[in-house]
Formats: structure tokens, sequence, C-alpha cells
């Protein structure tokens, strides 16, 4: 009799083990497209053994947990990839801006040959030679005269827009630093809050909480993407988070349950920790923000700063050659892209074309040959090369920061593809292996629950027919 109620009661935990095989498999094969889900597989083992009369006998199957198939190393790969792919895709978006800023289409051709076309502050200022030239061939024409007012107005304009778009993009770029900033902290408090809860679950069932993790490394994934994190194992299923300061000193962003202290942007970095610390990173949508904001785009408003001055200089000395005072062309003051104007009072009327007779051309003809002037730093000037070349070289830089970051975006996508199938490999879900695990458990279930069948007719023989 004890032999059949001890086989019943096996069957029984067989049962249940086999169940809790069912419903794992059906989890993993419902969360087959979900990204951040690692698969999970049901420990067995025996319940242990006691000593009878006849030998030691199992206490039966039981399924002793859930296990999170993940590799620890493959995770942390993928969070670096995740950083430098943000980095690259943040700082592309910065360019494109940029680009669209300029009213030019950069291509790769541009970004080769330096060769803009013809549209935007490219074609203004080539217009406004020309309509120096024409000037020049009808000194008294005074429809000539309002042409190039008019191509004057367009050419400043354009220098001040652009410039005025520039910045916006600066602008543009620190809102979204500033954005991102905010997500940090609120990943950072989510972070701790999933600590907090995979220790108190974790406790005493190490390795259990496993649908906190998910969310967790999603949450990880999210705020790599952000800034460039390492990950560190803590007690009972705790993490903490760490960046670098500039002596590659580790810099504690979470602590277990526990945020350190906010991450701020100073407006050209980042500090977190407590105390608060300066942190060194490369990596992250903020550092590919910041590296578009600082980098070609600062060096496009530079370049046309310096190009804005050069040209009123240059345009000055040759339409007032004895640097009379009141009889520049351009404002003599506040010479750069965004602040660029003609001067104050000049009319078609009040336009010279030269300085003695009617017909002399002579300033006219000087201002036009400024746009084929090879200027030289060396010499004093502000550029070298000429306006029309330095113009193209500018927006040659930018293209060529754009088609590199082009070039980064596409790159860092196939390895970033490649950590992720190789974890995948890993922890991803399997259709074929949960279906086979499928079969698997229900072949076991219907195997036990036979056992079970048997052993309950076997027990109604003994206790209900064989006292007759």
């Amino acid at each position: 009799m004890s032999g059949l109620f001890s086989t019943l009661h096996a069957s029984v935990q067989a049962l249940n083990a086999q169940s809790r095989g069912l419903e794992t498999a059906g989890k993993n094969l419902a969360n087959v497209n979900n990204p951040h889900y690692a698969r999970q597989r049901v420990l067995f083992g025996d319940r242990g053994t006691v000593m009878l009369p006849d030998g030691a006998q199992s206490l039966g199957l039981e399924a002793l947990g859930i296990q999170q198939v993940r590799d620890a190393l493959l995770d942390q790969q993928v969070l670096r990839e995740v950083s430098l792919s943000a980095t690259v895709s943040a700082e592309q978006k910065g360019y494109q801006r940029a680009q669209a800023s300029l009213g030019e289409s950069i291509t790769s051709a541009t970004a080769v040959s330096g060769a803009a076309n013809a549209i935007g502050l490219g074609a203004a200022l080539s217009d406004f030679f020309n309509a120096f030239q024409s000037f020049a061939a009808s000194p008294t024409d005074a429809g000539e005269r309002q042409t190039l007012l008019q191509q004057t107005a367009i050419l400043t304009d354009d220098f001040n827009r652009t410039d005025t778009r520039l910045a916006q993009v600066q602008t543009d770029l620190d809102a979204q630093i500033s954005g991102d900033v905010a997500t940090v902290n609120g990943l950072l408090q989510d972070i701790a809050g999933l600590n907090a809860q995979i220790g108190r679950v974790e406790t005493s069932n190490p390795g259990s909480a496993v649908d906190l993790r998910d969310q967790r490394q999603a949450r990880l994934e999210e705020l790599a993407a952000k800034v460039p994190i390492e990950v560190r194992p803590a007690p009972n299923g705790q993490v903490q988070v760490v960046m670098k300061d500039a002596a590659n000193v580790d810099v504690l962003l979470v602590d277990r349950a526990t945020v350190t202290g906010p991450v701020t942007f100073t407006g050209t970095g980042l500090t977190a920790g407590a105390p608060a610390t300066a942190l060194s990173f490369a990596s992250g949508s903020i550092h590919g923000a910041l590296a578009a904001r600082d980098g070609a785009v600062q060096q496009l408003r530079s370049d046309l700063n310096r190009l804005a001055r050069q040209l009123v200089t240059a345009v000055n000395a040759a339409y007032n050659p004895s640097a009379t005072a009141g009889a520049d062309f351009f404002q003599p003051a506040g010479t750069g892209a965004g602040t660029i104007q003609v001067s104050a009072g000049l009319t078609a009327a009040g336009l010279r074309a030269g300085s003695g007779a009617a017909g002399d051309n002579s300033i006219a003809l000087a201002v036009a040959a400024v746009a084929h002037r090879a200027f030289s730093t060396a010499g004093g000037d502000i550029l070298d090369g000429t306006l029309g070349g330095f113009y193209s070289g500018a927006v040659s830089n930018l293209g060529q920061a754009l088609a590199t970051a082009n070039s980064h975006v596409d790159n860092q996508t196939g390895v970033e593809k490649l950590v992720r199938a190789q974890r995948d490999a890993v922890s991803g879900v399997s259709l074929d292996e949960e279906m086979a695990d499928l079969v698997k458990y229900q072949r076991a279930f219907q195997a036990s629950s036979r056992v079970f069948s048997v052993i309950d007719e076997l027990l109604d023989n003994v206790v209900n027919r064989m006292g007759g």
C-alpha cells in the first residue's frame, strides 16, 4: 500500500513539474518577438530521498525553479554597441540639420570636389560679384545699380539667415541634450527601483526575479543609448551602474537601490555622482550631439564669420580706397555672418563706379576683381584662397563630416546587429526549440497522467475489490 501511495504521490509531483515546463515553453513562445526577453527554462530535480526498509526511495521529481538564459558578457557588449550606434546616429542628424540650414544640397561629390550647388549662399556670393561686373560694364545704368543693391541685400540676408539657422541648430542640439539628460535621470530611478524589487525577491531565492531582470536590462539598454555605462554585479541580484571621470575612475550613478546623484548638463559636458564629478564619455547620443554642435557645425559658423569679415574688408578696401569715413560699401563694424550689412544710407544713385569722370568704372572693376583674388593668412588676410573657394571648402568640410557620419552609421548598424544576433543565439527564443520542448513536456505530462491512472486503478482494486 505504501508503495502505491508513494508512486501516486510521485506521479502528482511529475504532473506538476511537467505542467511548469509547459507553462514556461508557452511563455517563451508568447515572447518570441519581445527584443528584451531572455528565454527561460525549468530546472528539474529530485526532491530528495528517504530510507525505507527495502532501501532508498526518491521523493519524486520537482520543478526547482526557473532559470533565465543570459550571458553577462554579451549583455555588456550589446550595451557598448548600442551606445556607439546612438553616438553616430545623433551626430549624423546634427549634420543633416546643418545641411538643411545652409540651403545647399551637399552630395558626396561636393565633399570630394568642394563644389557647392548653385543655390543658397554660394550662389548669392557669385551673383553679388557678377552684379558688380555688370555695373562696371554699364556704370550709368540705373537698372544695373538697382540690381547690384538687390543682389547685395540677398547676399547679406543669406549670411544673416544662415548664421541664425546654424545657431538654432546648436540651440536645438542643446535642447536635445537637456531632454536626454532628463531621460537619463528617469532611467536611473527606474533601474534603482527595479534593483530594490529584485533584491527583495531574490534575498531567499537567487535568480528567481527573471521578469524584473528583463525589465532592468531593457532600461539599461535605453540608458546606454544616452551615455556609456558599465554594469557591475551586486548582492541579491542587484547591480551598480558606473561611468568614468577624466582620470578613468569609476563614478557611481546607481548603487543597488540608490541613485547616488543626478546627471547634470553643464553646457559643455556632464557631471554626476556624489559629490558631483565631471564625467568623461565618448559615446551615447549626448556625446554625438555635442560632437556635432562643437565640431563641424561650429566650424562652419566660424568659417562663415571669417568669410563675411574678409568679404567686408576686401570690398570696402576696393570700394573706398582712400578710406574716407562713411564711404564704405559695407558697414565696417560687426562684420560677422550674423551681422553683415550694407552701409546705412547707401542708395542706387549713390553707388560709385569710379573715382573720376562719368563713365569711370575703376572702382566697380576693383570690387568685381575681389571675387578672383587669392587671399593669404601669411600676408595678414583673414583666410586663404578665394572667397568662393573658401566657401566651397567650408561646405565641403560639412559634407565630408556628414559623409563620414553616414558611413559610420552604416558600419555601426551592422556591428550592432551582429552582436545582437550573437546574444539572441544564447538568450533569444527559438520557435523550433520551444515547439520541440512543448511536445516533450506534453508527452511527459501524458505519460505521468497515464501512470497516475494506472496507480488509481490499482488502488481501487486493492481498496474496493480485494476485500470481497
